[in-house]
């Protein structure tokens, strides 16, 4: 079997073996590396892509270690089943997004910050100290001057991020990146709804407002609402006839924007 080779523009910010690794890692999360399937031999495949045993082996350490493949003597590299994936790790998400499922999987990123985001807003309000208060104001400052502009999207990000932060919590704010690809994702569905990012801005004044009052009950129900209208638009979005066309065209920005 052939792999297909797809120019990536992460190439030049990565390793020779870190670039195979990268497009080994995009074939299995579109589906063209199926779980359960065996790779090619260690000539072969490096033979197509013309790099040396050595680094690929390195490269197929890395995926290793992501939960992707695993090899075995006698049998060779074989693609593992998708519940032993590490949908955590910033490469297999990236990957994940830039997928045929990247509206499927960056609905389940959404779904788990509903879990994540409110118990981090309670403890913010529990924590955070002065510093970190101004750096959540700051962020929803600019995102209320920028309005529906497409910048407002960076703003939003840096407003969650840094209600992480502020839990003091080193394991929440490691979830950054995930969180980033989720926000990220859900602007750009709703780029030609520019409206929707107008109507958030007071759910987010809300949550600011209750972690600035040291109120964790009152974070942690703001930020729930929050994410809840968030899912319901995007819900919406993708359900409706002029959704069908945003999902599409949000689609193919997504897997562009993670190549």
């Amino acid at each position: 079997m052939q792999l297909k080779r797809k120019p990536s523009r992460m190439f030049s910010q990565r390793s020779i073996h870190g670039r195979i690794a990268h497009e080994i890692g995009q074939q299995i999360l579109r589906g063209d590396l199926a779980p359960g399937e065996v790779l090619p031999n260690e000539t072969d495949l490096g033979a197509e892509f013309g790099v040396s045993r050595t680094v690929l082996r390195e490269a197929i350490k890395v995926l290793a270690a992501k939960g992707l493949v695993e090899s075995r003597t006698k049998i060779g590299t074989r693609v593992k089943p998708r519940d032993q994936w590490n949908m955590l790790d910033p490469d297999v998400l990236s990957w994940s997004l830039a997928s045929h499922d990247a509206e499927d999987y960056a609905l389940a990123v959404s779904e788990m910050r509903r879990v994540l985001e409110p118990a981090g807003a309670a403890l913010a309000a529990q924590r955070a100290t002065p510093e970190q208060v101004a750096r959540i104001q700051a962020a929803y400052d600019a995102m209320a001057a920028t309005g529906d502009d497409e910048d407002s999207s960076d703003h939003d990000v840096r407003f969650h991020l840094a209600i992480l932060e502020a839990t003091n919590n080193p394991f929440l704010v490691s979830m950054g990146h995930v969180i980033e690809s989720a926000i990220a994702f859900n602007i750009k569905l709703s780029v030609k709804f520019p409206n929707l990012r107008v109507q958030s801005v007071p759910l987010h004044r809300v949550v600011l407002e209750r972690i600035e009052k040291g109120d964790p009950r009152g974070a942690q129900a703001a930020m729930v609402k929050l994410l809840q209208e968030a899912q319901v638009d995007i819900e919406r979005i993708l359900a409706g006839p002029r959704g069908r066309a945003a999902r599409a065209a949000s689609t193919r920005r997504l897997r562009k924007a993670h190549r």
